[in-house]
This record gives C-alpha cells, structure tokens and sequence, in this order.
C-alpha cells in the first residue's frame, strides 16, 4: 500500500456504504423488487446494483429481468422503497462520525454520493453526520455521476484543492473508478466481503487504528 498522505488539500468521503449503513436499506428495497419478479437476492445481485445510480441500478435489474425497457419504471419502485426504508432512520458505520471530526479540524471535507440529492440528504440527516459535511454533491447535481470523476471533481473544486493533492474514501468498485479517474489518492474501505476492489490504502473499516492516527495527525490547511 501506498504511504497515506499527511498533507492532503481536501478529503472526500462516498457516503452509503462507506459513512451511512444505508446498505441494509437499499439491500431490503433490493431484495423486495428481485423477489416481486420471483428471483433470489445475494452477493451476485447485490454485485449487480452497488455503487451506481438509481437509474444504473433500474437498468440493470431490469436486464437481469430479461424485461428491456422497465429500468426508469423500476429504478422509480427503487426509489420510492428505499425513500421509505431510509425515513426510519440510517445509523453512521462504526468511526465514521470520529473520522469526518477529525478531517475536518484539519481540512476542508465534502461528501460525493451516488444517490440522488432527496436521499444523500436523509442519510446524512438521520445518522447524525450532516453537520460534520458541509460541502456535498448528489449524483444529480452533476454531468455524469459515477463512474465518471465529475462529483469528485465537483467536491475538490468546491474545497478548492487539487484532485491530486486530495483524497478520496470508498467502497465501491464504481466510486474507486471515479476517484481513479479524477485523479486522487484512495482508501478503499469495501462493504462487500470477499470482493477485491483497487486501492492506495485498504482498511475494512473507518475505525481502523491507523487511520484514526493518521486523521488525527493531519498537517491544518492555511486558515483552518
């Protein structure tokens, strides 16, 4: 692995998955449409929908479906169940409120989310997270979400630092490639098991010791 940096510009964090178990919530939308089309749901269809948009996710049930066309109709059903689930309340993954603390006394942070905005909001506000971010960008604020690099891009502009002075935290293959793509070092924090995904820094969770350490240790941006 390579050697974490101590002086980035910026931090940006993915958020579902990654800051907000909001995984469970979509895995039981998930698994509620693929039932309703009588199909079984584990780690192979999950494969298939983490990571993307909702309308990258509507389009790939659908093919899997064998029922071309249906993807905006079923990507609108993902919607409306996972709008559902994430009212009751998404809990912030172990370190995931220690960690954005302790970026941000140092650096500007952001978050750059997959979901569209009306979601990214609910995740954050009911885990407790939205006042450690500041700065956030949904799928739907940009050109092309992931895995385009245009939300990373975006998140970095806003903080104003370089893509290559800035790190990115996820833990999806398609927001590795985004982070890839716009240039950035990445810590790969993966929420799937037993799924390799490319990587800087590897951790299997936000409470890991050495990213604690090196958090805490960041060098303060000027005026911070």
């Amino acid at each position: 692995m390579k050697p974490l940096p101590l002086a980035p510009r910026a931090v940006v964090f993915d958020c579902d998955g990654l800051l907000v178990d909001t995984e469970v919530c979509w895995t039981r939308a998930e698994r509620r449409i693929f039932a309703d089309h009588g199909h079984g749901f584990g780690p192979e269809q999950k494969a298939l929908v983490i990571g993307g948009t909702l309308a990258a996710a509507g389009e790939a049930m659908a093919a899997y479906f064998g029922r071309p066309g249906d993807g905006p109709r079923l990507a609108g059903e993902l919607l409306s169940l996972v709008r559902a689930e994430l009212a009751d309340g998404a809990q912030a993954l172990p370190g995931a409120r220690e960690l954005l603390k302790a970026c941000a006394a140092a650096v500007p942070v952001a978050v750059a989310s997959n979901s569209p905005r009306e979601l990214l909001d609910i995740a954050l506000g009911t885990s407790g997270l939205s006042g450690f971010v500041p700065v956030s960008f949904a799928a739907d604020e940009v050109a092309a979400p992931k895995p385009a690099p245009d939300l990373y891009l975006a998140a970095c502009s806003a903080l104003g630092a370089d893509p290559g002075d800035a790190v990115a935290f996820e833990d999806s293959a398609t927001g590795v490639a985004a982070a890839r793509a716009a240039g950035m070092y990445v810590v790969t924090v993966p929420s799937l098991e037993h799924v390799a995904l490319d990587h800087d820094w590897l951790a299997g969770t936000l409470f890991d010791t050495e990213l604690a350490l090196w958090a805490s240790g960041l060098e303060p941006c000027a005026g911070r």
